[in-house]
């Protein structure tokens, strides 16, 4: 059995988050984590019943050789090469996602409220440099054959200039920008 890498436990909870429980389709999971062995490689194995139906869970990941040490102010999903676990469209969803939560404003926000809203944004931010990690160096956007999921391939066939390199980078400096009108 291979497993695939979770280039952070970041990464590691977004794609269980990502995968509700088979049975019931309850997206909670809070898992007990353990580093175990597989085949001479270390891995993360994450074990539970699911809050919903008590269906046992289990994800195993394998851990980079090089761990990523994350700021929390300033998530990250994983280094230079692109994710195992998700594909382009589900990082552009998750970036969505994330950005869609965050006030238009920070007015009248408290300083917690902001300083969450400018780790949101961040967090997009870092989703959306996720997908550019799948454009090839000689290419200027995304090819179709690095989505491999449903939800991937659905935000791809949705509108697929999205996934153009000029489009990625400024969604993504925009994100960044928004995030710094948050700074308290």
């Amino acid at each position: 059995m291979t497993l695939r890498l979770a280039r952070t436990s970041a990464e590691a909870y977004l794609y269980m988050e990502l995968h509700p429980c088979e049975r019931c389709g309850e997206s909670d999971f809070e898992p007990v984590s353990a580093v175990v062995s597989v085949q001479g490689d270390l891995a993360s194995r994450y074990t539970g019943a699911c809050p919903s139906c008590g269906n046992e869970r289990e994800f195993m990941f394998r851990i980079p050789e090089r761990p990523l040490l994350v700021d929390p102010e300033n998530p990250q999903f994983g280094a230079d090469r692109p994710s195992e676990l998700l594909d382009p469209g589900e990082w552009l969803w998750v970036a969505d996602t994330i950005a869609s939560g965050v006030p238009a404003n920070p007015d009248g926000l408290s300083a917690e409220q902001r300083r969450d809203a400018r780790v949101d944004l961040r967090g997009a931010a870092a989703a959306v440099g996720e997908v550019l990690k799948f454009i090839p160096p000689d290419a200027d956007a995304v090819p179709f054959e690095a989505f491999d999921s449903d939800r991937g391939r659905e935000v791809y066939q949705t509108e697929p200039g999205r996934f153009r390199r000029a489009r990625l980078e400024a969604v993504a400096q925009t994100y960044r920008e928004l995030a710094e009108r948050f700074a308290t």
